[in-house]
């Protein structure tokens, strides 16, 4: 097989993943906007975005991850060696670490302090 086949066998495999990505995240956002969620249901949703142990740190983690891997790549692939694809992908990693993941758990907890659904 080519490269030029590789490549699109891979991005064809990323652009079904984040198909399949999309669909949950829209059948998550029609849970958050049902009339009937009440604060507990709603910080345990919260819980399992921030802290769900699969994979560990949750989805916001995850999401994290997948960039600072991609930040890794750029490093070795960007043309100049410069940062200018890698840095924005390394700040945007860290900021959803810092940032959203723990206004989500901040948020969980001001709805519901154990965040979880007995």
């Amino acid at each position: 097989m080519t490269a030029a086949a590789m490549a699109r066998t891979r991005l064809a495999r990323v652009r079904a993943a984040v198909g399949i990505a999309a669909l949950a995240l829209q059948q998550i956002q029609d849970d958050l906007t049902a009339d009937d969620i009440d604060a507990v249901e709603l910080a345990a949703i919260l819980h399992e975005l921030s802290e769900d142990t699969d994979p560990p740190g949750g989805f916001m983690a995850a999401v994290a991850q997948l960039l600072t891997a991609a930040a890794r790549r750029a490093e070795q692939v960007e043309p100049d060696r410069d940062g200018d694809a890698s840095c924005p992908l390394h700040e945007a990693a860290a900021l959803i670490t810092d940032n959203a993941g723990q206004r989500l758990i901040w948020a969980a907890r001001a709805l519901h302090p154990q965040g979880v659904l007995a």
